[in-house]
């Protein structure tokens, strides 16, 4: 066996190991968390446990209530991520062909980036009234500043001597962006959409939280209300399986562009 087929096989193992070591973890914090509300250590209304949980599942996937504030939210956060990435790739690209524009609007980007945005949330309500729209731009409002902050950085620090050869070679801003910016600028891209995908997330359960008649956020908040911790519960885990399966769908697309 050559170093390499064994450096293979040690990082196959490690891997194998870690998932085993994370699937151990879970499965014992189930358990604890199971056999602690059957002894009667936690109160089982406040605390609920896996079993009850299972159970509340099991019967929303039944009356086909989980299919519907899974899918609202996840709809909504679908487009709130994807209108951000849009809007985010616009503008960075615009100030950075722009640097005047870029010393204009800088700090006020900076100013929009630094105000907490859950604070903006009641304001947007009482501008867009209670609809998906009112979450959607609670969303984005969360995830855009940031993200055109990197991406304008990230384009500002592209290789300058590819950038001087092209325009060396009679070449314009056009080539530039097609053949410098844009592909070189790819790993930065896919990385600010990871973290985007979970900015879009958590705003869209905000906006929930203030107007919504279905999503998860509004099953969080009228669970809440009702004193109904296990459905509580349970919809705060599907909110943990979605984020998970969102940031594993973009960490896919990231491995199918960057290995082109």
């Amino acid at each position: 066996m050559t170093r390499q087929q064994e450096y293979e096989a040690r990082l196959l193992l490690q891997t194998r190991q870690i998932r085993i070591c994370r699937i151990m973890i879970l499965i014992l914090f189930l358990s604890l968390w199971e056999l602690t509300a059957s002894l009667g250590l936690i109160n089982r209304f406040i605390f609920s446990s896996p079993s009850q949980i299972l159970f509340c599942l099991w019967n929303m996937l039944l009356d086909k209530s989980l299919f519907l504030h899974t899918g609202v939210t996840l709809t909504e956060t679908l487009l709130s991520f994807l209108l951000c990435t849009l809007i985010s790739l616009l503008t960075a690209l615009f100030l950075w062909s722009s640097p005047f524009a870029a010393q204009i609007f800088e700090p006020f980007l900076v100013l929009l980036n630094s105000l907490p945005k859950s604070a903006l949330a009641p304001l947007l309500l009482v501008w867009l009234g209670n609809r998906m729209r009112t979450v959607i731009v609670a969303a984005v409002s969360i995830a855009v500043f940031g993200s055109v902050m990197t991406l304008y950085t990230g384009f500002n620090q592209m290789d300058p001597d590819k950038i001087r050869l092209i325009y060396a070679l009679g070449g314009a801003k056009k080539e530039v962006l097609t053949k410098v910016l844009l592909p070189g600028s790819l790993p930065l891209l896919m990385s600010t959409m990871k973290v985007n995908i979970g900015l879009c997330l958590v705003g869209v359960i905000i906006g929930e939280f203030l107007s919504a008649k279905a999503g998860l956020g509004y099953l969080i908040t009228y669970a809440s209300q009702t004193f109904e911790m296990t459905k509580l519960m349970s919809a705060l885990i599907m909110l943990c399986l979605l984020s998970c399966v969102l940031y594993q769908a973009v960490g896919m697309l990231e491995k199918q562009f960057l290995k082109q």
